[in-house]
Formats: C-alpha cells, structure tokens, sequence
C-alpha cells in the first residue's frame, strides 16, 4: 500500500474548532468518503464510525482517537487527520479532552492491513516525542510525513 495515498492533504485538517464527538463523527466521515461518490458515502462512513464507537470508545488516551471501521465499498485503505484547537470530550479512558482525531476506513476483506495500521499509529502516538510532533507541527506536509514514517513496514515495495 502506498502510504501517502491514504493522506492525502485535503484530508488533514489543523486548528479546527467542533463542540462535539458527533461533529468530528461528521467531518470525519466526509473526508474520508470517496469524493466521486458524494453525500450516500459520507452517511454510509459516518455510520460505520458510529457504531464502532458503540463498541468501545476509539480514544486512546493523552489526547487522542482513532475512529476506524471496515467497508465493504472500500477499495484501499483511506486515511484522515483531525487536529483541534480544543479538546472535546471523546469518552477517553483517561478522561483527557481529545485534540488529535485519526480517522480510518479500510477494505471488509483486508482485517490484517486493519489491525496493523492500528497497532503502528498507537505505538507511535504512545511515544511522548512521536505525539508532540504530531500535535505541534502547524504543516500539513510534516503531519503526513510522520505518519508515512511510521507506517512504513507497511509500505509497499515502489514507495
């Protein structure tokens, strides 16, 4: 998998400001729908975001979810970045307000590319230094760096 194809720059947001985990919910699932396909995928994303929130809250704590879901429509692995100015109350296990929010759809059928792309962002965002980086730089460009650097065991051979 490519890993800059599944950020690109329009995907990430810096210096938002939402009131809500629902908004963010919305946002996210807007950016992370197929543009060509419109509003029916946004919906369609935004529910799968849901309900993998009815499951278990996607904040991990120090500031930070990732909402993710599977997809049966979805062909490659879609990524998006939400950074706020604020934090919201995300019902975190540490009960911190979350500024970072890293949203993720991937394929139905690719349960392994799921789980691996999880494990990798929650180790790096574990490391105090990793997630300074990431909640201090103002670039879009250094933001999807990062995330191309950690998520570089899964980066296929061409990248």
């Amino acid at each position: 998998m490519i890993i800059a194809d599944m950020f690109p720059l329009q995907r990430i947001l810096i210096d938002e400001v939402y009131q809500s985990r629902k908004r963010v919910l919305e946002v996210l699932a807007g950016l992370l729908a197929d543009d060509q396909l419109g509003g029916q995928e946004s919906t369609r994303i935004y529910e799968i975001l849901i309900e993998r929130e009815r499951l278990g809250c996607t904040a991990i704590g120090k500031g930070i979810a990732i909402p993710h879901g599977r997809d049966a429509s979805t062909l490659r692995p879609r990524g998006a970045v939400i950074r706020l100015t604020e934090g919201i109350d995300f019902g975190a296990v540490d009960n911190q307000p979350v500024r970072l929010i890293i949203g993720l759809i991937v394929p139905t059928e690719c349960p392994e590319n799921h789980l691996a792309i999880l494990g990798l962002l929650a180790e790096h965002l574990s490391n105090d230094e990793d997630r300074e980086a990431m909640m201090q730089t103002q670039s879009p460009e250094r933001i999807r760096g990062l995330l191309v650097e950690w998520l570089s065991p899964l980066a296929t051979p061409d990248e």
